[in-house]
């Protein structure tokens, strides 16, 4: 199955597993609660699911490769202890906590999550004084004489032997204390969470037309080479950084990533020339609605493939702005709430700086709580420090106040400042539905009803942040033409023409 079913797959078996009964009892115990493993070749995203489950369901992970562990790191160190059996004393060997399990109580201590999830990746690689184990690890959830805490689910992950040489055979006794999930890598799922996560467009664009190259293992004459959806991930935070800093990418830097030299010639190349069209046509002019003629007849005339580069970097562009005022929108969202808090307590009687400064260790308590336990996505970290932001911004403000002003000259001044926060978020909000109508107007101008505003419209739908900003603020244009076009049969036409360019070149 593709990695987002596995996902969900998990995300349900960790419903059921903390499903109690009227007691507070697990209605499954956790000696029958089977781990789950994940088997998929490397790069696929097993790890990076895991880490967005725990964020989305707001449990702990704790993460561990297997593959560095040794019997007594995994089990812990023997230690000399006496005991009196038959009243008589007998020397014993108990066992200090396993390293891993320890990891399990420290998150919970510094955290006070009780639940969560232990991922032990490259499982079926244990080394050979390790591997006998495993088993009972399997099945009792115990490493050494400790067992994983009450709420913790075991999930484990591994390769398949022809990815990785130090693979060990599970036998029927091992694999019946599973929940065996095969992942498989997929373009179009991965294209999703492309979308979601701002991938560089200079990949998505050229994987549409290769989708081939998403991923590939082969063995050659020189040895194995490859390209993951790790590397293509990892690659786009890279060339971001590089353009920022006005950096040089070039065929030595993507090979890094993407260790297939054909493939990594040709994204180069590709490369250069997306960055070559992002400086022809001016993006800035288009959003403002203002393109110049030569750019627009150069538009009209241009290959299919240079279209749909082209298409890429407005969409882009356009995007980088929605996301901004979609952020904004939330972190306005979470500081109102922090407001109601605090005009709660005024009105109590309580000092304003009091509560604000409140609000803000509370903000900052869960922000790091939501670090140390792996439970928050990097979106989520960004909106805490936004509201932080905004909060300190007004408690300066507030302090700075003579003694003598009531708590009605306090609230009169919040209210002000977010009355002006309001503003100047509607104000974002209207100028980038302009530029968004200005797309449509460039598009509409240089290619008129065609497969080019089909595939804008497409992905203004498909994007959550486009389409949740669409429905926020409205968009005549993308109405408009969401109205005439004919998605289904038209849309099918162009998945078509853009496989064909790869068979073309």
């Amino acid at each position: 199955m593709n990695i987002k079913d596995a996902k969900e797959q998990i995300k349900n078996a960790m419903t059921a597993y903390f499903t109690k009964d009227a007691f507070g009892n697990y209605k499954i115990p956790i000696e029958k609660q089977r781990p789950i493993f994940l088997m998929g070749p490397p790069g696929v995203g097993k790890t990076a699911i895991m880490e967005q489950i725990a964020a989305e369901l707001g449990v702990g992970l704790v993460s561990y490769s297997m593959t560095h562990h040794t019997r007594q790191s995994a089990l812990g160190l023997p230690y000399i202890v006496q005991k009196e059996y038959g009243g008589k004393e007998y020397s014993a060997t108990e066992y200090t906590m396993s390293e891993i399990i320890g990891a399990v109580y420290d998150l919970m201590r510094k955290t006070g999550l009780k639940e969560g999830i232990l991922f032990l990746d490259e499982i079926n690689c244990v080394s050979e004084t390790l591997a006998p184990c495993m088993l009972q690890f399997l099945q009792y959830k115990v490493f050494g004489q400790h067992r994983v805490p009450d709420g913790w689910i075991v999930v484990t992950a591994g390769n398949p032997p022809e990815y990785n040489k130090s693979v060990r055979s599970f036998d029927i006794v091992t694999w019946d204390r599973l929940k065996r999930i095969d992942v498989e890598a997929d373009y179009e799922i991965w294209k999703e969470y492309a979308a979601a996560y701002g991938v560089h467009p200079a990949i998505t664009t050229y994987l549409n037309a290769r989708k081939k190259d998403f991923y590939l293992v082969e063995t050659t004459g020189e040895g194995v080479s490859f390209v993951t959806a790790r590397g293509w991930d990892d690659l786009s935070q890279m060339l971001k950084l590089y353009e920022e800093h006005h950096l040089k990418v070039d065929e030595k830097l993507i090979a890094q990533y993407l260790q297939n030299k054909r493939i990594a010639k040709d994204f180069a190349i590709y490369y250069d020339l997306f960055s070559k069209y992002k400086n022809d046509y001016k993006i800035d002019t288009i959003l403002m609605g203002k393109p110049s003629e030569e750019v627009l007849f150069r538009a009209k005339n241009v290959p299919f493939d240079e279209k749909l580069s082209l298409l890429a970097i407005i969409f882009d562009a356009i995007a980088g702005e929605i996301t901004e005022v979609m952020d904004r929108e939330e972190a306005l969202t979470a500081y109102v709430k922090n407001l109601k808090n605090l005009q709660r307590d005024v009105a109590a009687g309580k000092f304003a700086e009091d509560s604000l400064k409140l609000n803000i260790k509370k903000a900052a308590a869960v922000l790091e709580k939501g670090r140390l336990a792996n439970s928050t996505t990097k979106n989520q970290q960004k909106l805490y420090q936004q509201v932080i932001a905004l909060l300190e911004k007004e408690l300066y403000k507030v302090s700075a106040l003579p003694e003598k002003d009531t708590a009605d000259a306090v609230m009169g001044l919040i209210k002000a400042d977010l009355a002006a926060l309001v503003w100047n978020f509607r104000e974002q909000g209207a100028k980038t539905g302009e530029h968004l109508n200005n797309v449509f107007y460039f598009v509409e101008e240089a290619w008129g009803e065609s497969e080019e505003m089909l595939l804008l419209v497409t992905e203004l739908t498909a994007h959550k942040i486009t389409a949740r900003f669409i429905s926020t603020f409205g968009c005549d244009q993308y109405y408009e033409h969401n109205k005439n076009l004919d998605f289904q049969t038209r849309h099918k036409d162009i998945l078509q023409r853009i496989e064909m360019l790869h068979l073309e070149q």
